[in-house]
C-alpha cells in the first residue's frame, strides 16, 4: 500500500482567512522522467510494460522544452501557492523520484507546493525511504503529527488545501486509485473542521472522482465511498489529473453539486485542444456571503514556444456552513 504512512495531520492551525485574494495555480501529470540508462534487473515486474509504452510513445509526447517553459510561465504568474495532482514519475524508479524532487525545488519551496502522488509514482510496491522520502516535504501538511501523511491539510490563505493519495499498485493493464477507508474517515473529520472555520476546501487527488470521468480500468475504486462523505461534509472544489484531459464536472453528492476540474499532463506536446500542455490558474476572492472563483487557463502554443492565455470562466462559491 502507498504512501499513507509517514507523518500527517491532526490538529488544525489557527484559523488564516485574509480578505485579500489568493491565486493557486494547478497542474498534473508532468510525467519528468527521461528513463534513459534503465537497466534490465528494475523492469522485471510490471514497469516493463511502463517502459515500453514509453519507449514506443510517451518519450515522444511529454517533453523537457513544455516544463521549461512552464516553469517560466509560473514565474511570471506568481502564484501563491501551487498544487501538483501526481505522476511526476513514469516507472517510480528511485532514480525517478530524486529527479522530481530537484524539479520540485526548481518549482517552488514546500511551503508554497503541494504535491499528491498518482499511479505512476505508485507504478509497484516499493520502500517509502527509496521513493517517496524525496518529496516528503511537499506532501505532509502544515502539522505533522500522526501516523499517516493523508490526507494531509494545508491552510492556505482562505483555502483549505486537502491532499488525498490514491495512489496504490494495480495489477497489469490497470491504473485504478484507491483511497481506503482509513483516510475516507479522517477526510470527514477533515472537511468538517474546515467547513466550521469557514474555509474554502479545496481537494486534490490524482484520479478522477466524478462518474464517466475516466475509463473502468483507470478509474478510482471507492468513488462512491467519497461521495458519500462529500454527501455529508461538502467541499468547495475538487481538482485532479490522470486522464491527460482538461475537464470540467460536476460531482454530485446528496443534495451537495461540488465543481471538479482536470487538467492534461503538464507536459504533453501533442497538438489537440484537450490534450495540450496547460495548468490552471484559480483566483479566490470573498464578495459579500459567496466566495468568487476566476478560473484562468494557460495553454502551451507551439507556435510561440511558451504559455499562452486560453480559456477563462467566473464560479460563485457558496461559504461553507459553520
Amino acid at each position: 500500500m502507498y504512501p499513507d504512512k509517514k507523518p500527517g495531520v491532526s490538529k488544525l492551525p489557527p484559523e488564516r482567512c485574509e480578505s485579500r485574494a489568493f491565486l493557486l495555480a494547478h497542474l498534473s501529470d508532468p510525467h519528468l522522467s527521461s528513463l534513459t540508462g534503465v537497466g534490465l534487473s528494475s523492469l522485471l515486474n510490471k514497469r516493463l510494460l511502463g517502459y515500453l509504452s514509453w519507449y514506443r510513445k510517451r518519450q515522444h509526447i511529454h517533453t523537457p522544452q513544455i516544463l521549461e517553459a512552464l516553469l517560466e510561465d509560473l514565474a511570471a504568474s506568481a502564484p501563491d501557492h501551487v498544487a501538483v495532482t501526481g505522476d511526476l514519475t513514469h516507472l517510480g524508479l528511485p532514480a525517478e523520484f530524486r529527479q522530481a524532487a530537484r524539479w520540485l525545488a526548481q518549482l517552488g519551496s514546500p511551503e508554497s507546493v503541494t504535491v499528491v502522488p498518482g499511479n505512476h509514482d505508485a507504478y509497484i510496491d516499493a520502500p517509502w525511504r527509496e521513493t517517496f522520502a524525496a518529496w516528503e516535504p511537499y506532501l505532509a501538511g502544515d502539522h505533522a503529527s500522526s501516523a499517516a501523511i493523508f490526507p494531509s491539510l494545508r491552510i492556505r490563505g482562505p483555502a483549505a488545501l486537502i491532499g488525498l493519495s490514491s495512489a496504490r499498485p494495480s495489477a497489469p493493464f490497470l491504473a485504478v486509485g484507491t483511497l481506503g477507508r482509513a483516510q475516507l474517515t479522517r477526510l470527514e473529520e477533515m472537511l468538517e473542521q474546515t467547513g466550521k472555520k469557514g474555509l474554502v476546501r479545496i481537494v486534490l487527488l490524482h484520479h478522477p472522482p466524478a462518474v464517466g470521468s475516466i475509463a473502468w480500468r483507470k478509474r478510482l475504486t471507492d468513488a462512491p465511498g467519497l461521495a458519500e462523505v462529500l454527501a455529508r461534509q461538502g467541499a468547495e472544489l475538487i481538482l485532479h489529473g490522470h486522464a491527460h484531459l482538461a475537464q470540467t464536472r460536476e460531482l454530485v453528492a446528496g443534495e451537495k453539486r461540488i465543481p471538479v476540474y482536470g487538467v492534461p499532463s503538464a507536459s504533453d506536446s501533442r497538438h489537440h485542444p484537450q490534450r495540450t500542455a496547460r495548468y490552471h490558474l484559480y483566483r479566490l476572492e470573498k464578495k459579500a456571503e459567496k466566495w468568487s472563483l476566476h478560473i484562468s487557463a494557460r495553454t502551451f502554443s507551439r507556435d510561440q514556444e511558451q504559455f499562452v492565455a486560453s480559456e477563462q470562466k467566473t464560479l460563485f462559491l457558496p461559504m461553507a456552513e459553520r
